[in-house]
């Protein structure tokens, strides 16, 4: 059971389903409250992984185990043996596991609220799929550019429940910026790539109309312009090259 680090191959994205936001914070509550708190309980690491057709853990605990959502099953794996069950509810989810629901350690301030722990999470297969497919090419971008001489101290590719996002960290003290492909959120409905820069007032950055977020400093790609590239994957590592090569031209502030 090697945890998987990087996809083969990236496919093209489609439109997008019908229901995305609502299951999207489903997941988002699933990740946040059951499946990154399962592997904090035995390491006190929560961080995930884009895996095989969605989302998960890597190995952890002994014997080893892996805990992953593909298509609408929560899929564990551990001493050879694997288990699937449909995503149903939070709590039936936790006692699939044998873990419990934990509102604390993994939520972020963005993460949704958990809701009523029995309801049914609503989850289809073509929302997972997409979700799965924007993860991966995220991944294999990110995992480009952290391969890069040009990337300083960069960070281990991981999915953080909390945000639900896939994404790195790179840069010195004062260029260091967060690199991402996010399942979309409360700013925006649609999955998007982001540059966000920690401390943008320790550089004298130079107006660039690559830095155009909204409520942080950085930069924004969405899904639709993405789709518009004749290779997505490619388009999405040169966003990110693009913020990372425009933080270390910036001299300190």
């Amino acid at each position: 059971m090697a945890e998987p680090t990087q996809t083969s191959s990236t496919p093209q994205l489609g439109d997008l389903p019908e229901g995305l936001v609502a299951q999207r914070d489903a997941l988002h509550r699933l990740a946040t409250y059951v499946i990154g708190p399962a592997r904090y309980q035995q390491t006190e690491r929560f961080g995930l992984r884009a895996t095989e057709g969605g989302f998960g853990t890597p190995e952890f605990g002994e014997p080893p185990m892996r805990v992953r959502v593909t298509k609408n099953e929560l899929v564990v794996e551990q001493d050879g043996n694997v288990r699937t069950a449909p995503i149903t509810s939070l709590q039936a989810a936790a006692e699939f596991i044998g873990s419990t629901v934990d509102l604390e350690t993994a939520a972020e301030h963005d993460s949704p609220p958990p809701g009523d722990l029995g309801t049914d999470l609503g989850v289809t297969e073509a929302v997972v799929d997409t979700l799965a497919a924007w993860w991966a090419l995220g991944t294999d971008a990110l995992e480009q550019v952290r391969a890069d001489d040009a990337s300083v101290d960069a960070s281990i590719v991981q999915l953080w429940p909390g945000h639900f996002d896939t994404a790195i960290e790179v840069g010195d003290e004062n260029r260091r910026a967060s690199y991402g492909a996010s399942p979309g959120d409360g700013t925006s409905d649609e999955p998007y790539l982001y540059v966000s820069v920690w401390w943008p007032d320790r550089l004298a950055m130079d107006e660039n109309s690559y830095w155009n977020a909204d409520g942080f400093v950085g930069s924004r790609l969405t899904y639709s312009q993405l789709s518009q590239t004749d290779d997505p994957r490619q388009a999405a590592a040169d966003f990110f090259r693009q913020g990372r090569d425009l933080l270390a031209a910036s001299p300190d502030a």
